[in-house]
């Protein structure tokens, strides 16, 4: 017995051998990242020297847990498999050979993914996605050109060194963990065995779940964004594996969402476009929708930027478009004293779609989510604008900032700084949500006060959350209404009283030009498919020190005119590469949105719906008609249709044409 008792707690061998080859294909990857970043020492100097060791630590460190997501999804079916060998006392040697070779033969795939994205990063700076496979058209010339560029030939080098080195070690560890175990070895047997062994399987799926999601936030897991933690490009692109990206961008092109669409010519389109938002060809630019503002007079002081994106907050919650409960009294007082533009639309129906259209004027196109595209484009949008006239951009969130990717892919365009959940006190968490607004409001203001002392002028991005389920109102705000939905409505405007309250006591509050805008509305008094108030958004310009007197605007607009119609006050030049006009210089005669898997067209009397389907319908909104004009007035729909079509596909070429950035 003595001897027999403490065999009974030794893990299991199958599972002692997982972990060796875990730590194997840990070890080949960080080489190959350790390869890369000799590679590209080049590279190195873009971050300042002080910075230099703990950043480039950070980001093997972030490569680490991307390797882990990659090894933890490879030995998931090995895992699998060999629990219920050692489960059922399978003693033939065979089986367990056949896992191995699984193994090792993925773990072989994953090195050469990572050996032709070395030459593929030195040539594109970006790495490994699907754009790799339209290469296979042509094998010869890929053959051709590995062996007559030197760049791309000695990565064979270290591939065939590490699969060599692989299959030794594999076969090394197959044998002392696995083949030497069966002489002797009869299987699990008594409830202390089956103990031991339901605990340390637990265990080690356990530890395969926390390294298959890359990190223990609540709301999702590793993603691509998550490696764009610095203001530095090759750091962040370092920290990302190959294999992650590759497999990644090809799940994300079989997903019907992310299809471009084709709505008509891609020519037409961009010939429609320039006439619809009278921009000029100017071929110096390298993009058919470029065009430079150059305002006649540029101020000498340039005015902080505050924009605040609301969750949730339709024009149906407001008092100013005849809502009678009184749940917005700080946003209506705001409307009424600063510049209130009443019909603007928001792009589409998620905050990806508002984050991304107000930010960089692009519109939403179906259901595809630009901000988890694994190869994430540069675009040339309100914060990269603004740093290169010596702004700093700040982006501050209740919540997750990798939640939709939202976090990487602003850090990729032109955000200095993200403040989310993970820089809150833990104790001030108060769901999946994060922190309550008002909270990160006050957390946020020293920030602003830092920047301001620097001199420079700033801009600072919020996304509120408390209008949204599950909806928390803290105990120190006592609402009105009985209703948790218009509670949260009320508690979300009182925290934007409080914020308005606490900025205008600072220095900086005169020269800050404050905007207000919904990330979408809400599904209220739904009358058309496309409910309208998904859609309706207040749009107020405030700033007592800026713009004169209070104004009222009328004119159709969406989230993608932001931001030129912000660069417009400001009086500040730029290059114009968006779909948005500036509502105070253009006048659209309609304006479009989507909702998923349809999108609408709407001017001040009619609203067209087309669906992916095929079927269209024309509604007068104002009167919330519910008979459909279409066949009435087949020209006005086919024009506004045109109108918006031609506007959606010509941002498609540009995002597939790379054309977003400068």
């Amino acid at each position: 017995m003595s001897n027999n008792k403490p065999a009974r707690f030794h893990i299991p061998f199958h599972l002692v051998y997982l972990l060796k080859v875990y730590l194997a294909g840990a070890v080949a990857f960080t080489l190959f990242r350790l390869l890369q970043f000799i590679t590209e020492s080049g590279r190195i100097s873009t971050v300042p020297e002080g910075e230099r060791f703990l950043i480039f630590l950070r980001a093997f460190w972030i490569g680490f847990r991307f390797d882990m997501v990659i090894l933890a999804y490879i030995l998931l079916i090995p895992f699998l498999a060999l629990g219920l060998f050692y489960a059922f006392r399978v003693r033939n040697v065979w089986p367990y050979r056949c896992v191995n070779g699984f193994v090792l033969f993925f773990y072989v795939v994953g090195m050469a993914v990572y050996a032709i994205d070395i030459p593929w990063f030195h040539q594109f700076h970006s790495r490994l996605n699907r754009a790799v496979l339209q290469w296979t058209s042509d094998g010869g010339f890929i053959f051709r050109m590995i062996v007559q560029e030197p760049r791309y030939f000695w990565t064979v080098i270290p591939l065939v060194l590490l699969v060599t080195g692989l299959f030794i070690l594999g076969k090394r560890i197959f044998r002392s963990s696995v083949a030497d175990k069966f002489p002797g070895w009869s299987g699990p047997s008594g409830w202390e065995a089956w103990l031991k062994y339901t605990l340390f399987h637990g265990v080690f799926f356990g530890l395969m779940f926390i390294g298959g999601r890359g990190r223990l936030a609540q709301k999702s897991p590793i993603r691509v964004g998550t490696a764009f933690f610095s203001p530095y490009a090759f750091p962040n692109q370092l920290g990302l594996n190959p294999v992650f990206t590759l497999t990644q961008s090809m799940i994300e092109a079989l997903q019907e969402r992310n299809r471009p669409i084709a709505l008509m010519d891609p020519e037409e389109a961009l010939s429609l476009t320039r006439e619809y938002l009278h921009i000029p060809l100017q071929d110096s630019t390298g993009s058919p929708l470029a065009r430079w503002i150059i305002p006649a007079k540029v101020p000498d002081d340039r005015p902080n930027v505050v924009l605040v994106l609301m969750e949730s907050m339709t024009t149906a919650k407001m008092g100013r478009y005849g809502n009678t409960a009184r749940l917005t009294p700080h946003l209506d007082s705001l409307a009424s004293n600063g510049w209130a533009f009443d019909s603007i639309f928001t792009a589409g129906i998620h905050t990806h779609n508002g984050v991304y259209s107000t930010l960089f004027s692009y519109p939403a196109l179906f259901e595809q989510h630009q901000l988890k595209q694994v190869n994430m484009l540069k675009y040339h949008g309100l914060p990269a604008v603004l740093k290169q006239h010596g702004y700093q951009t700040a982006y501050f969130t209740t919540h997750d900032d990798q939640f939709d990717n939202i976090g990487g892919f602003l850090s990729n365009n032109g955000v200095d700084r993200i403040i989310s959940q993970k820089d809150f006190p833990q104790e001030e968490v108060r769901s999946t949500l994060g922190v309550p607004d008002d909270f990160m409001f006050r957390f946020s203001v020293p920030l602003l006060d830092e920047m301001a002392a620097t001199g420079k002028p700033f801009l600072g991005i919020y996304m509120t959350a408390s209008d949204h389920g599950p909806y928390i109102i803290p105990e120190y705000f006592q609402p009105r209404s009985s209703r948790i939905r218009e509670q949260a409505v009320e508690y979300a405007d009182w925290s934007i009283g409080r914020f308005m309250d606490e900025c205008s006591r600072k220095e900086w509050f005169g020269n800050t030009l404050f905007v207000f805008i919904a990330d979408h509305g809400a599904p209220l008094a739904a009358v058309y498919d496309m409910p309208l108030n998904y859609h309706h958004s207040p749009l107020v310009f405030y700033g007592p020190g800026i713009l004169e007197g209070t104004r009222e605007f009328t004119c159709l607009g969406g989230q993608i005119d932001v931001f030129p119609t912000l660069m417009g006050l400001l009086k500040l030049p730029y290059l114009n590469n968006t779909l948005g006009v500036d509502l105070l210089e253009h006048e659209r005669p309609y304006i479009y949105f989507c909702a998923d898997n349809k999108y609408g067209v709407l001017d001040n009397e009619f609203f067209l719906v087309v669906r992916k389907t095929g079927r269209e319908s024309l509604f007068r909104h104002l009167s919330r008609d519910l008979h459909d004009y279409r066949s009435d007035y087949p020209e006005k729909a086919d024009e506004m249709k045109r109108y918006a079509a031609a506007q959606m596909q010509a941002a498609q070429w540009m995002i597939t044409n790379r054309k977003t950035g400068k």
